[in-house]
């Protein structure tokens, strides 16, 4: 599907694909599922609630073979997600057990973002801090408006923060840029964010969503055993050399190379004109 019919089909009502929490809204238009973080009273920050919504939302556009995208995105022009729902920290996260549970659900939704084979990108307008950049971190690409401000102020509150969510934005912008993010606990502009590799893309407010259908269109036509496989390899690349599965990233390639689509890609190169890829 070109950008234009993307863009067109942009135009007309989405089709929800069921209720899962007043505030997650999970959408689907032609390829693309678009999944809605919808708080914006709270500038879209994650509540409990959200996050057991969300793993639900990831499973029904991967079950779904006519959506090759994901585009997370939040309500309104405020806020990507603007951090954890501060407003339960006093009912839900103060007992050791209250933590451990909220530790639990957070971890759990980034495992499954990482581990979800179709192509994730976040869609990020202004505020973009704490758990919104741990959730930005683990999608497979990161594009801003100009208005973005992305930053982690766990120093400032007090909080301890998971390894695995260090690990991430240590993986993505090093470990110098990663020690200004958590020490200053500032908040970083589009711009600066572009350059430290925080994310991919910077468009001006206006251009955004454009931006990112133009990026759809580009995705959903490409073949999705490719894109499984090389999802599947970068995740075991960033592995430690020890626990690196060099037999499954070869049984990924031969997937490829054994399917439909692999005769489908060279035939349309031959015969110069746009392969049509199934997924088979």
């Amino acid at each position: 599907m070109t950008q234009e019919e993307l863009l067109a089909l942009h135009r007309q009502p989405a089709l929800a694909t069921g209720a899962l929490s007043e505030r997650i809204v999970a959408e689907k238009q032609g390829p693309i599922g678009w999944l809605t973080f919808n708080n914006p009273a709270r500038r879209n920050a994650v509540s409990i609630d959200m996050w057991e919504a969300i793993p639900k939302a990831l499973d029904r556009f991967e079950q779904d073979p006519e959506v090759r995208v994901i585009v997370l995105k939040g309500e309104g022009d405020k806020a990507f997600v603007s951090g954890a729902d501060v407003s339960q920290y006093e009912k839900q996260r103060s007992s050791a057990e209250g933590i451990q549970y909220y530790e639990e659900i957070a971890s759990r939704v980034s495992e499954r973002l990482q581990s979800c084979d179709k192509v994730i990108i976040a869609m990020i307008r202004g505020y973009c801090l704490g758990a919104g950049v741990n959730i930005a971190l683990c999608c497979d690409l990161r594009i801003a408006a100009e208005d973005a401000k992305l930053g982690i102020p766990a120093a400032k509150l007090g909080l301890g923060y998971r390894a695995a969510s260090l690990k991430n934005l240590v993986d993505i912008v090093g470990p110098a840029y990663a020690r200004e993010v958590l020490i200053t606990g500032r908040h970083f502009s589009a711009a600066e964010a572009k350059t430290m590799g925080l994310v991919h893309r910077v468009a001006p407010v206006a251009e955004l969503e454009a931006l990112v259908l133009e990026y759809c269109a580009m995705i959903s036509e490409n073949a999705p055993l490719t894109i499984r496989a090389s999802k599947r390899t970068v995740r075991e690349l960033l592995k430690s050399s020890a626990t690196f599965d060099a037999e499954a990233c070869a049984v990924l390639v031969k997937a490829c190379f054994e399917s439909e689509d692999y005769i489908e890609g060279r035939r349309a190169f031959m015969e110069k004109r746009k392969p049509l890829f199934q997924g088979k």
